[in-house]
């Protein structure tokens, strides 16, 4: 889905550090090397960027319009 803003684990931000690590990636670098370089030290904060798939965009194509049903019964 979207990349969690904080580590599940420690609690340090790693929210900031998806862009610019699955561009350059993408680009054809190690994500070793590119993790070292964005200062992303930990295991447990490698792990969530690493490990994550974004798949918002395929969520998103199958999103309609629906209208909106109050449970409580109120209009």
């Amino acid at each position: 889905m979207i990349i969690p803003v904080r580590c599940f684990s420690c609690g340090k931000l790693v929210g900031d550090k998806w862009e610019p690590f699955s561009k350059r990636v993408a680009a054809g670098e190690h994500p070793k090397e590119v993790l070292d370089d964005l200062g992303v030290e930990r295991y447990c904060c490698r792990r969530m960027l690493i490990s994550h798939v974004d798949l918002i965009d395929d969520i998103l194509e199958f999103h309609e319009n629906k209208e909106i049903v109050d449970i409580r019964g109120e209009r």
